[in-house]
Formats: structure tokens, C-alpha cells, sequence
């Protein structure tokens, strides 16, 4: 009698101990650090101006944050595809231009014939554009601008975009002769001139309407002279003369070749000629 009433009383507590543990199992996650947060639809107007009144406020991250909250919860609704793009401008003014950058593709890829997909590619050429550094450091960023914005250009010729990026292109591509002109210059002080020359043939050949021209003209001219090519100086300054009469390179050009008729020659067979002529 005393071991069955034992037996009973193992068996009773096992049965205890189990439904405890599937009590447990059903409980609500609720650590202790409040991580874990509980899944609550909320409708879509609702969501959509608390992540505007976010963005106001300045609180862009929180504003993304709730922007994709509102693509999460009700995907097929009108608000979404707003939504999709308001994240992407909020993570813009956040300055976390990969952020936006991916949004914006997305938003792109999903909505190609989207009313406002141009502003889409012009807020992700922008993205690039904001990131451009100074011309001591790698210019990855300013040529992905410059691609992204002859995009948004090609597309899109008519928006009222499209002006916008063709200045900042302007910009970017002035940017990019100041690299050419960085590395060029360097080149010459190390007295490798043919490397240097390369770099100043690069900036008038393909940067020809930016503001670095006139230098490049006059570092050419210097680095000709150092290796002894006088009738590519002479050529070089004639066409520097031609076109940039008041500038000071040209000035410190002519000082070089005092003494030098800089007249630009009609059969000049020199590149210089060739290439500028193309251009003007």
C-alpha cells in the first residue's frame, strides 16, 4: 500500500511539472531587457503621419523606420509605394546615402512607370553626389554620380530634374579634371613628364569645357619644354593664347617663350590642333 501511494505520488508530480512547463511555453515573450515587441496592426493613414510628423521633426531614422512599417503591414494599399519612396528620402536627409540608395533601386525596379520615379533617379544621383570627396581622395562616387545623373538625364529629359543634374554634372566632371590635374602635377614634380603629360592631355581632350583647361594648357607647356619638344610648346601656348588670352597661364605660358611667335599655324599638324579644333 505504501509503495503504490509512492508511485502515485511520483506520477502526480511529473504531471505538475509538465503542465507547468507548457504553461511557460505559452506566455508572451517579454525579456527582461524589452527587446522583443509585440506585433500590432495599426491602419495605414495612422502610420503614414506619425512617419511624416518623424520626418518634420527631424527624426529621420525613426521616420524610415516607420515609413517601411507602413509597407510591411499594408503592402498592397495606395500609401505603399509612397512610403517605399518617403523611406529612401528620410534615410537622404539622414545621410545614409546606402540606405537610400537601396530603397531607391527597389523603388525603381517595383515602379518603373511610377509618376514619380523620376524624382526616384534623381534623389539617387544625388545620393552619390553628396558623397563626392575632395580630389585628394578616390572618385568612385563622383563618377557614379555623374552615370547616375546622365541616366536620370536620358530618361527623363523633360522633368524638372533633368536641369538640376545637368549642373551638378558640370560640377562632378570639374571635379573629376581636378583629379587628372592632382595627379598630373605630381607626375611633373617627380620630373615624370610623359605620365604627367598624359594626365593634362586627359583634362583637354575629355574635361575641355571645365575650368582646369587653361592650366592644363600651361602644364603642358611646361613639360614639353623640359623635354626639349619646342614646336609642341610653341603649338600648345598658340592654342592657350587663342582661347584664354586673359588668362594668367597663358601669361606665364608666354614667359616661357619669350621671344616665340605664338601665331596659331594653319597646317599645324601638332594633336593640340586636331583636338581643339574638334572641340571649337
Amino acid at each position: 500500500m505504501t509503495r503504490s501511494h509512492s508511485l502515485t505520488s511520483r506520477v502526480a508530480r511529473a504531471g505538475r511539472a509538465v503542465a507547468i512547463l507548457l504553461a511557460l511555453a505559452l506566455l508572451p515573450a517579454c525579456g527582461g531587457d524589452g527587446d522583443d515587441e509585440v506585433y500590432i496592426e495599426r491602419p495605414v493613414e495612422e502610420l503614414y503621419n506619425e512617419a511624416h510628423d518623424a520626418l518634420l521633426a527631424g527624426n529621420y531614422e525613426q521616420s524610415a523606420k516607420l515609413f517601411d512599417e507602413v509597407e510591411r503591414q499594408h503592402p498592397y494599399s495606395v500609401w505603399a509605394s509612397k512610403a517605399q519612396l518617403m523611406a529612401a528620402f528620410a534615410h537622404y536627409q539622414n545621410n545614409a546615402y546606402d540606405d537610400a540608395i537601396n530603397s531607391l533601386d527597389r523603388f525603381i525596379q517595383l515602379h518603373p512607370g511610377n509618376e514619380d520615379v523620376s524624382y526616384a533617379y534623381y534623389l539617387k544621383s544625388l545620393s552619390y553626389y553628396e558623397q563626392i570627396s575632395d580630389v585628394g581622395r578616390d572618385q568612385e562616387m563622383t563618377q557614379l554620380a555623374l552615370e547616375s545623373m546622365d541616366e536620370l538625364i536620358r530618361r527623363f529629359p523633360d522633368s524638372k530634374y533633368a536641369r538640376d543634374a545637368e549642373l551638378k554634372m558640370d560640377l562632378a566632371r570639374d571635379h573629376l579634371a581636378g583629379k587628372h590635374m592632382e595627379i598630373g602635377r605630381f607626375y611633373q614634380q617627380r620630373g615624370e613628364y610623359l605620365a604627367a603629360i598624359n594626365r593634362f592631355r586627359v583634362v583637354i581632350q575629355t574635361y575641355q569645357t571645365t575650368t582646369h583647361v587653361p592650366e592644363a594648357l600651361h602644364r603642358l607647356v611646361e613639360c614639353y619644354l623640359s623635354l626639349g619638344i619646342g614646336d609642341e610648346a610653341q603649338a600648345t601656348a598658340a592654342v592657350l593664347g587663342h582661347n584664354f588670352p586673359g588668362s594668367r597661364w597663358y601669361t606665364d605660358s608666354y614667359a616661357l617663350l619669350t621671344g616665340v611667335d605664338l601665331a596659331p599655324e594653319e597646317d599645324d599638324q601638332s594633336w593640340i590642333a586636331g583636338v581643339w579644333n574638334s572641340v571649337f
